[in-house]
């Protein structure tokens, strides 16, 4: 506010971004979407949406049917709607089939033209495209809260204040930030559309952390025959850092645990990480954890690898169109 009193806007566009950004608002929001604050479904109902819709314009009821389905699923290319990105990214060759969504009831992620061409260059577009992912969450955010879904929801005993409170927010947040801010407080379109750019291109790094634990990690169906604690920590990774930086993380270094423990709250992460290492050395399974730089190159690598395969069908389907053989002996 003082930046923006002296018109100094982009510096508020920073300030403002940082504000997204920081983890200690946005995670509080994370744990009250978990029931994991107070353990009262009203109250860390209430604190999350709050901190999701008024201060941020994001739902906080689209988030918790997305994220608890990610939950149960994590990492089926069908189910988990956190992986289901085409066009522009894909985490596995299973995408290449055009997969039917069961969490967007049945809609077809279609692999087409669009597909062939981003995907092969999706290591080096994954960074600008976390620069504007807010804007794709505003979009579900609204897609959700007036969707026959939403209000199906809302009458579900004690919960039909969400919604309505939700819409009240969002909307007051619209208004304080795209009304009172973006158009009375700022002179010019251009510095308007800077303002926003930049803005939200600072919120990168948060949706670089939320995509890190996942992105790198196994997308491969075991069946039935995994157990709960195997199929998690098969694809979860978390990221190694010292006490000092849990602030700067947020709680999503230890996204395994977390995964394990949905409700434990943040604060007893880092020592229930202590017990699950010591359950992965006794059973064997498996414990991914990496430094921040290691995870992003896991990342980096499976978006290249995938994008590897797109390319290298593309050039046989290529080859076989020109010359009419399929190239094999």
């Amino acid at each position: 506010m003082v930046a923006l009193h002296y018109e100094w806007y982009l510096t508020s566009a920073v300030f403002l971004g940082l504000f997204w950004l920081q983890h200690q608002i946005m995670f509080t929001a994370h744990d009250g979407g978990h029931t994991a604050i107070t353990h009262n479904f009203v109250i860390d109902s209430l604190i999350a949406i709050f901190i999701a819709d008024f201060c941020c314009g994001l739902s906080m009821g689209w988030w918790k049917s997305s994220h608890n389905v990610h939950h149960l699923v994590t990492n089926q290319p069908e189910h988990d709607p956190d992986i289901q990105n085409v066009p522009l990214f894909a985490t596995c060759p299973s995408f290449f089939k055009s997969i039917r969504s069961t969490y967007y009831n049945g809609f077809v992620f279609v692999w087409d033209a669009a597909a062939d061409f981003l995907v092969p260059y999706q290591k080096y577009t994954y960074y600008p495209v976390m620069g504007i992912a807010r804007f794709n969450l505003y979009l579900l955010s609204w897609l959700h809260v007036l969707s026959r879904k939403s209000r199906d929801l809302s009458n579900s005993p004690g919960a039909a204040w969400i919604r309505p409170t939700e819409i009240t927010f969002m909307a007051c947040y619209w208004f304080l930030f795209g009304y009172c801010l973006l158009w009375r407080a700022l002179p010019t379109w251009t510095i308007r559309v800077a303002f926003v750019l930049v803005s939200h291109i600072i919120t990168m790094p948060l949706h670089v952390q939320i995509t890190l634990s996942h992105w790198g990690m196994s997308t491969a169906e075991l069946g039935e025959s995994e157990s709960f604690p195997q199929r998690q920590l098969r694809t979860t990774m978390d990221v190694d850092c010292p006490a000092w930086l849990d602030f700067i993380h947020g709680g999503l270094q230890f996204q395994a645990v977390h995964h394990l423990f949905p409700r434990l709250p943040r604060h007893n992460l880092r020592k229930a990480q202590v017990h699950v290492r010591e359950f992965c050395r006794q059973t064997g399974i498996p414990y991914a954890i990496l430094s921040f730089a290691d995870g992003n190159k896991k990342v980096l690598g499976r978006l290249d690898e995938v994008g590897e395969q797109v390319a290298h069908l593309l050039a046989c389907q290529k080859h076989m169109a020109e010359t009419g053989e399929s190239g094999l002996a």
